[in-house]
């Protein structure tokens, strides 16, 4: 499985156009290049840019849901508002499309930071705000979201 590597201080303009660093653009294209889709995040005012490929994984999950339950409904409603397809064009830029750059509140300095097999695109305050947690407190969460995973099972020669 592959990875996105990375954080990148990048810019926005008045048009929504994001220009993404070529290390980036690289990374992209070792994906399959083409076609991503950009979604709003759902824990954060952040949003997430997902390889057609790996998205269309996720969606074979999602769409396993039975959509006779309301919940399940709702969640794929919420789940896929304002979803966009992009792609890279010759200078690198992908569009953000004004209603997922208001909900990110993205203004002119942004960060893209790499989330494994997808990236998101932060407006810069708000990334560091995220990430300014202090130590204790991450090493809480680290003990609790990794603590019981036995790394030796999952190694196979």
């Amino acid at each position: 499985m592959k990875n996105f590597i990375g954080t990148y201080e990048c810019k926005i303009d008045d048009k929504g156009r994001l220009k993404l660093p070529s290390s980036l653009v690289k990374q992209m294209e070792d994906f399959g290049g083409g076609s991503f889709v950009v979604k709003r995040s759902v824990f954060q005012p952040c949003l997430e840019v997902y390889p057609m490929n790996g998205w269309e994984k996720l969606m074979e999950k999602i769409n396993k849901l039975n959509r006779f339950q309301k919940k399940n409904a709702d969640f794929i409603r919420q789940f896929t508002a304002g979803l966009k397809i992009v792609e890279p064009d010759n200078a690198g830029r992908i569009q953000v499309s004004k209603d997922l750059t208001l909900f990110a509140n993205l203004t002119k300095e942004t960060v893209i930071t790499s989330a494994g097999e997808l990236f998101e695109i932060w407006d810069k305050s708000a990334y560091e705000q995220v990430i300014s947690t202090n130590i204790h407190d991450f090493a809480m969460l680290a003990e609790e979201v990794m603590g019981d995973i036995n790394f030796d099972d999952e190694i196979k020669p």
